[in-house]
């Protein structure tokens, strides 16, 4: 699996969201609403998610192998990075 394209939109305006992700997956597969989060011990990645009847929330996509998931993350969050120094540079 190589993720081919990385797409981040800076979230300005909230105090813990700070961007949503989108990758595309071997130039065929997208997914969409990864959220780049600032939490209590730094930033992470959020996987999208719904609402279920009973009020919590469930994943809707994940990766499954604890090494694809901290690859995802560091992925997604240097490109965060990038697109915050560039919004900066503006």
């Amino acid at each position: 699996m190589n993720i081919t394209d990385v797409r981040i939109r800076l979230v300005n305006n909230d105090e813990k969201l700070k961007a949503v992700a989108s990758i595309t997956i071997d130039n065929e597969f997208v997914v969409h609403d990864l959220k780049v989060i600032n939490g209590k011990e730094g930033f992470f990645l959020s996987m999208p998610r719904r609402k279920v009847n009973d009020g919590e929330f469930k994943d809707i996509v994940h990766p499954i192998k604890t090494e694809t998931r901290v690859a995802l993350t560091k992925l997604i969050l240097d490109e965060y990075q990038k697109a915050l120094n560039q919004a900066n540079e503006q």
